[in-house]
């Protein structure tokens, strides 16, 4: 069959894997050689901290999917096929490569985030101009942008009837998995001088992290032997995933993040079990449209990257100054006197992950606690979190601030000694992240100002010497939010 173009380039992004890849599958089969690249993008590198688990993470993902295209290539009869890898402005060079391996077609798959919106706009326009088509796709989500709206042709803004809505269109054909293999012969040989690695971290300006110490597996085999873990665990997902000290959650979220697995056989194998009655399946189900709603939030309701997605609450007055600064330094670090709250700060700082419960009690206690604009901490996370996600990000901070689509009501403030007894109950996570605390019996270890001084003797713990008394009263903090929103909202508290 004749093929449309002679010679395609594959840009990789967040799509770190060659099994159904859904631009990867259109250049092998519209072309009759295909290169492969991928670019550590100056404009994104450039403003991370120089140690980053994340672009560790990339690095190591870059290694398994050269492997994966050589392995797949030999398997088709072509050897010194792999990975072409940049670190420059993507804007520089892909049209530069383009032109120097006379590529036809640019493919990639979409990102939907507003700098990445920009960022290919501006590729496709050099491109074009130089005569390269450029053709991307849908791989990231199971519906994007416009595909799920609601009887009057609206994209929705509250998630039950959108999860109905998806519910009710998904099927076959969109989660059929992309037949790349069959397509493979197409990889072409990479250049005689371009038979290398990825470069080091060094090579990229970066250090090393403790990823390797923490075992986070990297690549679609990390992807892969992770999903295969929890297949078996989904099951009790919905009885397990809010304790923080059980091994309930999938760990697949950087995973997701990076396309070292595939949405589509996420999604079909949740659908599957749940079609059985597993309860556990369908909760985790949840969680993935969850993951696609708050992706169609940002594309049809971009100004929720940068403000309330409810515009009211853009008049709220947060606190401000040099004790708003103290509040938030002492959140980022995990010294608020409340255990639970401090042993999550310690677990993202330490590690690049937090709990999803505990996602929602840190965000709750920054905002409706100490009173501090939710956009501080969705930046602090967005540093952070191995998994760091715009839409999801965005999505969560809202709403736990209340200020988002769908979100928990402004009057709803989690009771971070409530959740700490709910949740950990035993204290094995707190105990965990805050060796300080490690001998404090269950009953005291909640609320250790209100334990008595023999108790924390014996325990070894002097509050505001090794442990910080409480910054803030929650039911003191839980009045002044309310009159805080109260006053937006035009309502008597």
């Amino acid at each position: 069959m004749q093929k449309k173009y002679h010679t395609g380039l594959m840009w990789f992004r967040r799509d770190l894997r060659v099994d159904d890849n859904a631009a990867l599958y259109h250049a092998l089969k519209s072309c009759q050689q295909v290169f492969c690249v991928f670019v550590f993008d100056r404009d994104i590198l450039d403003a991370l901290p120089r140690a980053d688990r994340r672009v560790e993470f990339i690095r190591e993902s870059l290694v398994d999917l050269n492997e994966q295209l050589q392995r797949l290539a030999l398997e088709n009869g072509t050897s010194h096929a792999g990975l072409l890898v940049r670190h420059d402005r993507a804007s520089n060079t892909l049209p530069m490569l383009a032109a120097r391996l006379s590529v036809d077609a640019v493919f990639t798959n979409h990102d939907d985030e507003p700098q990445a919106l920009a960022r290919d706009a501006g590729v496709q326009a050099l491109l074009e101009n130089k005569g390269v088509a450029y053709h991307s796709f849908k791989d990231h989500v199971i519906f994007e942008r416009t595909e799920v709206l609601n009887l009057t042709g609206k994209p929705y803004s509250v998630f039950t009837p959108y999860k109905n809505a998806w519910l009710k269109k998904v099927d076959s054909f969109y989660l059929k998995p992309y037949p790349v293999k069959r397509y493979a012969g197409a990889l072409a040989a990479r250049p005689a001088d371009e038979q290398r690695i990825a470069p080091t971290l060094d090579a990229l300006g970066f250090e090393k992290t403790n990823l390797a110490a923490l075992k986070i597996p990297t690549g679609s085999q990390g992807g892969a032997a992770l999903f295969a873990d929890f297949l078996g665990r989904m099951v009790n997902y919905k009885d397990t995933r809010n304790f923080p000290a059980v091994k309930g959650p999938s760990y697949l979220g950087v995973h997701l993040r990076f396309g070292t697995v595939s949405i589509r056989k996420m999604a079909s194998s949740a659908l599957e079990q749940q079609q059985y009655g597993s309860e556990g399946a369908a909760t985790w189900l949840s969680e993935l449209i969850w993951r696609d709603f708050y992706a169609q939030i940002l594309s049809n309701f971009s100004h929720a990257a940068a403000s309330a997605f409810k515009p009211e609450y853009d008049a709220i007055a947060w606190e401000e100054g040099e004790k708003a600064q103290a509040l938030f330094q002492a959140w980022c670090e995990g010294r608020t006197g409340y255990p639970l709250v401090d042993a999550a700060m310690a677990q993202i700082n330490q590690t690049g992950y937090m709990h999803n419960r505990l996602r929602m009690v840190s965000a709750s206690f920054l905002v409706k606690d100490l009173g501090l604009d939710w956009r501080w901490g969705e930046r602090y996370f967005a540093e952070k979190l191995n998994d760091f996600d715009l839409s999801a990000n965005n999505g969560g901070w809202q709403w736990a601030a209340s200020t988002g689509c769908d979100a928990q009501p402004y009057f709803r403030i989690f009771n971070p000694v409530s959740q700490s007894k709910k949740f950990d109950a035993e204290g094995k996570f707190i105990r965990n992240y805050l060796a300080v605390l490690e001998k404090l019996p269950a009953s005291a270890l909640h609320s250790p100002w209100l334990t008595k001084p023999v108790e924390l003797s014996a325990a070894g713990v002097e509050l505001g010497k090794n442990y910080p008394m409480p910054i803030v009263q929650h039911d003191v903090a839980r009045a002044l939010t309310l009159r805080r929103y109260a006053a937006v909202k035009k309502v008597t508290v």
